[in-house]
């Protein structure tokens, strides 16, 4: 396997990672705007 190709390999999982973070924040923030708005907890 060349340098190259192990670079772009060891640094695409944390690539992956944030997108993946990304979206659970952002469905998180979704849900929690929704219980303020209906005056619920969250949990």
């Amino acid at each position: 396997m060349s340098i190259t190709a192990l670079t772009i390999y060891i640094l695409m999982w944390p690539a992956i990672v944030a997108v993946i973070l990304a979206v659970i924040c952002t469905g998180f923030i979704r849900e929690m705007r929704a219980a303020r708005r209906k005056g619920e907890d969250l949990v």
